[in-house]
C-alpha cells in the first residue's frame, strides 16, 4: 500500500560569495520581520486585548517596506518574509491550543538561520536549483536522488552554527509504502548505559557520542574562553566548538535512524514507555548522559516511521512500574534502587532489570492495544498507576462513607 507523504530531502550546498551574502541578508530580514510582527501582536494583546492574525501582519509588512528605515526589505525575496509571518501564525495557533509555549523573539547568535521559499520563488530543472534574486543555481551535493517525477513544493535554505549550508527540498515521496504485516511485537526499555533493552533479551549499547568527543570538546571550549569578546579569533574558536557539536549530533542522528528503522522493519507493534525527558534532565548526575542518549529524538523517529510503514506504536503510561514487576508471576517489589541491575523474585525467577522492564512494557502495550485502554500519562494523581496494571486496587473511601472512629 502506497502512502502519500510529504518528505524532506536534505543536502549540503556550497553557495558562492554573492549567493552567501544574499542568503545572509535574507536570514536577517526574516528574523527582523518575525520579531517586529511578534512585538506587534504582543502589544496589541496587552494594550487592547486584540488578536492580530496573519492578514494584519502581512499588511504591516507592506507598510514597513515603504518606510525609509526598512526599505532594505525590498532587496530580498518577499516569499521568505511572508513565510516567516505564516510560521508565526502557526506558532500562535499551537500556543493557543496548548501544544507549544508562547512564541519567542529570535536572536542572531541563538536562533537558527533559515529561509523558506515556496514554488513561486525558486526554479528546479534537471537537478539544478535556482532561488529568487539569484542569477546562478546553487552548488548542491546531491547525495541521493529525489523520487522519480517528484516536484519540489518548498525549499528551505539553512546555515548551522558550524557555518555549514544546507538545502531541504520538500516533495511528495511515492516510494514510501506499508511493509508486509508481521506477527511480531517488541517492548523497548530506554536506558543510559544500554540505549535500549528489548523484550527479546537483546541490548543495544549506548554509543556515547558526546562522551567520545568530550576531550576534543573540552579543549575547544577552553580555547574559546581565552579569546577576547568580539574578536575574529573568538569567532574562529566558536566555529570550532560548533563543529565538534555538529559532529556529535550527526553521529547520534545516524545511529538513531539505523536503530529505529530496524525496529520498525522487524516488528509489527513497537511498545515504548512514555518518559518525560524534560523532567528527567533535571537530574544533575544523569542529565548529560540522558541528553547524549537522544530519547526524545528516538521516540519521534519511531512515531513517523510507524505511520509511514504501517506499523503500530503504543506508548505505555510513564507511571507504570515496569522495573519493579516480575514478568513471570506479576509480583511487585516495593523498592528497587537504580544500582540494582539484577534481582530475584520470590517465585525463583532471576531478572535483568532492563530486559524485565521491556517485557512488562510489551505485556502492558499489548493489553492496551487489545482492550483499547488509554495509553497517555495519568496526571490526575502524582505517582498514579497505569490503567493496564492487572492488580485490583480497592478505591479509597471518601470522608462521607468512612466509618467514624471510636
Amino acid at each position: 500500500m502506497t502512502v502519500h507523504v510529504k518528505r524532506a530531502f536534505k543536502y549540503r550546498c556550497y553557495p558562492n560569495g554573492e549567493q552567501a551574502a544574499e542568503l545572509s541578508r535574507t536570514f536577517g530580514c526574516v528574523r527582523l520581520v518575525w520579531n517586529r510582527a511578534l512585538a506587534a501582536r504582543v502589544e496589541a494583546w496587552e494594550r487592547r486585548q486584540e488578536r492580530v492574525g496573519y492578514g494584519a501582519t502581512s499588511a504591516m509588512l507592506t507598510g514597513w517596506k515603504r518606510t525609509e528605515e526598512l526599505a532594505f526589505l525590498n532587496e530580498v525575496s518577499c516569499v521568505p518574509l511572508q513565510q516567516a509571518l505564516r510560521h508565526l501564525q502557526a506558532a500562535f495557533t499551537n500556543f493557543l491550543t496548548r501544544r507549544a509555549g508562547h512564541p519567542r523573539f529570535k536572536a542572531r547568535k541563538r536562533s537558527r538561520d533559515a529561509a523558506e521559499y515556496t514554488r513561486s520563488a525558486f526554479r528546479y530543472r534537471e537537478g539544478r536549483l535556482t532561488l529568487a534574486k539569484m542569477a546562478e543555481p546553487l552548488d548542491i551535493r546531491w547525495s541521493r536522488p529525489l523520487p522519480e517525477g517528484a516536484v519540489p513544493s518548498t525549499v528551505t535554505v539553512s546555515r548551522d552554527a558550524a557555518g555549514r549550508w544546507f538545502v531541504s527540498v520538500l516533495c511528495e515521496d511515492p516510494t514510501v509504502r506499508h511493509l508486509p504485516v508481521l506477527d511480531r511485537a517488541v517492548g523497548v526499555d530506554l536506558g543510559v548505559s544500554d540505549l535500549v533493552a528489548l523484550s527479546t533479551g537483546e541490548k543495544v549499547r549506548n554509543p556515547g557520542h558526546e562522551r567520545r568527543e568530550r576531550t576534543r570538546l573540552v579543549r575547544a571550549q577552553r580555547e574559546l574562553s581565552r579569546k577576547a569578546a568580539g574578536s575574529a579569533n573568538r569567532e574562529k574558536a566558536r566555529r570550532k566548538v560548533a563543529r565538534v557539536h555538529a559532529r556529535i549530533a550527526d553521529r547520534r542522528r545516524d545511529f538513531l535512524h539505523k536503530l529505529t528503522t530496524r525496529l520498525v522493519r522487524e516488528n509489527q507493534t513497537v511498545v515504548v514507555e512514555g518518559l518525560s525527558v524534560r523532567d528527567l534532565l533535571g537530574n544533575r548526575r544523569l542529565s548529560r548522559s540522558i541528553a547524549d542518549a537522544g530519547w526524545a529524538e528516538l521516540r519521534a523517529m519511531l512515531a513517523y516511521k510507524c505511520v509511514w510503514y504501517g506499523r503500530e506504536l503504543v506508548t505505555v503510561d510513564r507511571w507504570f512500574p515496569s522495573s519493579k514487576l516480575c514478568s513471570s508471576c506479576g509480583a511487585r517489589r516495593t523498592c528497587l534502587p537504580l544500582h540494582v541491575r539484577t534481582w530475584e523474585c520470590a517465585c525463583g525467577a532471576v531478572h535483568d532489570r532492563d530486559v524485565n522492564a521491556a517485557r512488562n512494557i510489551l505485556a502492558a502495550g499489548l493489553a492496551v492495544a487489545a482492550c483499547g485502554d488509554g495509553v497517555g500519562p495519568q496526571r490526575s494523581t502524582p505517582g498514579g498507576q497505569s490503567s493496564v496494571k492487572q492488580e485490583v486496587v480497592p478505591p479509597p473511601r471518601s470522608r462521607a462513607t468512612a466509618r467514624p472512629r471510636g
